[in-house]
């Protein structure tokens, strides 16, 4: 029902006895796909790395309209989620238009919801500016930076979604600097102005998402009839006119008036053809698209709802219920440990050097070792997976327990390192349901992250508060 990932990235040939071989495409696991690792390292920057410097805005924000926190939380918490849970949908546009295509435009939506809230007026229009419309754009941007790095890649792959993804560690201390040094220089909405077009910088990424085989599917109407067209048309114009020569010459001498009414009929004759060679590319192309159009949507139809649909496989619903609870596992740390800090007096100590630096700057070389350790031929990356994801949990059951700021040093560490294993969701996906459904695929899961990233601070917030 699925196809393997072990069989994505060769081309089949014909050999004398007719039989499939298969043949290793030049750029697997190398050549352009580094290009697409660092591609998808700017995205998760310019994503993730904003969201996560939100709070600085949020700062901003309160002092300008003067709501209540939770209602201006919303904002970041919106266009967080739906950066997350718009993937399912994200899938469809991938499926028609591709990943290239779909970045692009993500980009250029993402841009556009920064400038527009710039000129929010209150924080219920920032809802719709930088909530919906830049979390939209967002994971439009997103999704294809994760789909293309699993396409680009299968003996490295954990490796390589391991050194994307820690874009969002770097982009975490970047952005947070740079929307710092904005606000305070030109004021928060000259910096979102500023920011709206770094982030068209997206659009540059989305631009060296190219697909695996420009240009060689022999089977796509788009591209042989509007090769083949043009070229008719012109020899149809080259015959009538070598026509009209051979008439003159057969006429001998004498018939100049003769010729002269030829050419006459021949201008009209040549833009008639020119008119109906541009209107035949144009219906053409229209065919083209919308046969485009609807094969995509019937993929993603058939994905979610059709016979071959991603629901029949139990381990993947599964991992959607996973899904669901593991993005509050590590957003909750963040949550409590300035409770915690604050309960056994250990601020001093702590603004030498927060607990949370801890997590984020050991969470980058956790993605990056847990990827070579999970790429490694003896070893299971789901070992791997599970082992980090069994780490994580214990560690977080244990941090209340710690009273000195040595011993929450140490768990924020081993929080910081076993989240890496994030990094690895795309690659156990695909082992689940083939790269050929990754993009549909993986769009559920990083939605049910969305919706983890939504419920799981309030939860943590309430049990906080009735202890």
């Amino acid at each position: 029902m699925y196809t393997s990932h072990e069989d994505i990235g060769y081309d089949f040939e014909d050999d004398p006895k007719d039989k499939k071989t298969l043949k290793p495409h030049p750029n697997i696991d190398g050549g352009w796909a580094w290009m697409m690792v660092l591609s998808s390292f700017f995205v998760h920057i310019l994503i993730m790395g904003s969201q996560m410097a939100l709070g600085v805005l949020n700062v901003e924000w309160l002092e300008e309209f003067h709501q209540s926190r939770g209602l201006t939380a919303w904002v970041s918490s919106l266009s967080m989620g739906i950066t997350l849970i718009v993937g399912p949908f994200i899938g469809l546009f991938i499926n028609t238009c591709g990943c290239r295509q779909t970045a692009i435009i993500g980009g250029l939506v993402n841009s556009l919801g920064w400038v527009l809230s710039a000129y929010a007026a209150n924080v219920h229009y920032l809802f719709i500016t930088f909530g919906v419309a830049a979390g939209l754009g967002s994971g439009m941007a997103y999704l294809p930076a994760v789909v293309m790095v699993g396409r680009y890649f299968q003996k490295r792959r954990a490796l390589a979604q391991g050194l994307s993804t820690t874009g969002t560690g770097f982009g975490t201390f970047l952005m947070t600097v740079l929307l710092k040094y904005l606000c305070a220089e030109y004021g928060w909405r000259n910096a979102m102005l500023i920011q709206g077009a770094v982030s068209l910088n997206l659009c540059v990424c989305g631009a060296l998402m190219r697909p695996l085989s420009p240009g060689k599917n022999p089977n796509d109407p788009g591209e042989k009839d509007l090769r083949v067209l043009p070229a008719h048309s012109t020899e149809s114009v080259k015959s009538a006119g070598q026509q009209g020569r051979t008439e003159e010459k057969d006429g001998g001498p004498g018939n100049e008036e003769t010729l002269g009414d030829l050419q006459a009929q021949e201008c009209p004759d040549r833009a008639g053809h020119r008119k109906n060679m541009w209107a035949l590319r144009i219906l053409k192309t229209l065919s083209w698209l919308t046969m485009r159009v609807r094969k995509g949507f019937e993929d993603w139809y058939s994905g979610y709802f059709g016979t071959a649909s991603l629901f029949t496989n139990r381990m993947f619903v599964a991992f959607i219920f996973w899904a669901l609870f593991a993005y509050s596992s590590f957003v909750i740390p963040f949550i409590h440990l300035p409770e915690i800090v604050n309960l056994y007096n250990l601020s001093e100590q702590n603004d030498i050097f927060p607990l949370t630096s801890i997590i984020a700057i050991v969470h980058i070389f956790g993605k990056v070792i847990l990827g070579v350790i999970a790429d490694l031929p003896c070893i299971s990356v789901w070992n791997v997976f599970l082992l980090a994801n069994f780490t994580l949990v214990l560690s977080i059951f244990i941090l209340p327990l710690m009273h000195t700021y040595a011993g929450l040093a140490v768990i924020c560490a081993l929080i910081g390192f076993s989240s890496g294993y994030f990094s690895l969701m795309p690659v156990v996906t695909e082992d689940l349901v083939g790269i050929e459904h990754l993009a549909n695929a993986y769009g559920i899961i990083i939605c049910a992250n969305g919706i983890s990233a939504l419920l799981g601070p309030p939860f943590a917030v309430n049990s906080c508060t009735k202890e």
